[in-house]
């Protein structure tokens, strides 16, 4: 069995964003990098089922720019296999990175893919029900555990309510949450083997897909600072101050 893992590179979480002095975006010059969260979350998972002996060969995906090779040289020291770039300098949009998934599943034939339910850069939680709609593949989202059996995929998903388990005929997408796992720690021989493993570099035109923008960002700002709160001598002042300042009841 082949799982293919798409994998982003983002802002490093531990790095607090900054805002371009002209509001067309956040500025990402001399900032640290690594792989989205939710992304090395799946890399885990695949690899886990790997070791399980429930798969066969990891495929690691990344599209975007050159410095996505330092993403999939990541996912590779966990434990993918070999690595694809789908190497574009246009912004990527969600439907255009899920047509870029859907041609490269085409060509590999993977019975399972698993991303990150979202990217902590944009926040979309597009792509992966975007490719399930391409692919025509049932899909599970925000999955805390995956089972793999009989050419079926057993997955719990968190929902408002509580927990919700679904059986998934394979091939099939599913996304994954923070609960499902805890990525490894990346030892030193690992990142030297995974420089020796294949890395792959197509462009969107070999996959034959049109990347061009289908939404424009007007204008990006930050959020407005929080004033200093106060504290206040009994209940009855409190519930004046929300009645009468805040105007929330």
């Amino acid at each position: 069995m082949k799982v293919l893992v798409p994998v982003k590179r983002v802002v490093d979480y531990n790095v607090k964003v900054r805002v371009k002095s002209d509001g067309t975006g956040v500025d990402i010059a001399n900032v640290k990098m690594s792989m989205n969260p939710f992304d090395e979350i799946a890399v885990e998972e695949a690899t886990r089922l790997k070791e399980a002996g429930k798969v066969t060969e990891v495929v690691a995906v990344s599209c975007g720019v050159t410095q996505c090779q330092e993403t999939l040289r990541t996912a590779m020291a966990i434990g993918a296999d070999r690595g694809i770039l789908v190497e574009s300098d246009a912004e990527l949009q969600p439907l255009a990175v899920a047509k870029l998934l859907k041609a490269l599943a085409d060509k590999e034939q993977p019975q399972l893919i698993i991303l990150g339910k979202q990217a902590i850069d944009d926040d979309c939680n597009q792509t992966g029900q975007m490719l399930a709609a391409l692919l025509g593949w049932p899909q599970a989202t925000f999955a805390s555990k995956v089972t793999l059996e009989d050419g079926k995929a057993t997955v719990t998903r968190e929902v408002d309510g509580g927990l919700e388990t679904v059986a998934l005929q394979l091939p099939a997408i599913v996304t994954t949450d923070l609960r499902l796992n805890e990525p490894r720690y990346v030892t030193l021989p690992n990142i030297m083997k995974a420089k020796k493993k294949p890395l792959e570099t197509v462009k969107p035109a070999d996959l034959g897909v049109d990347v061009a923008p289908r939404v424009k960002t007007l204008k990006v700002a930050e959020p407005p600072k929080r004033s200093a709160g106060i504290k206040v001598p009994d209940v009855a002042t409190l519930v004046g101050k929300l009645k009468n300042e805040a105007k929330v009841i």
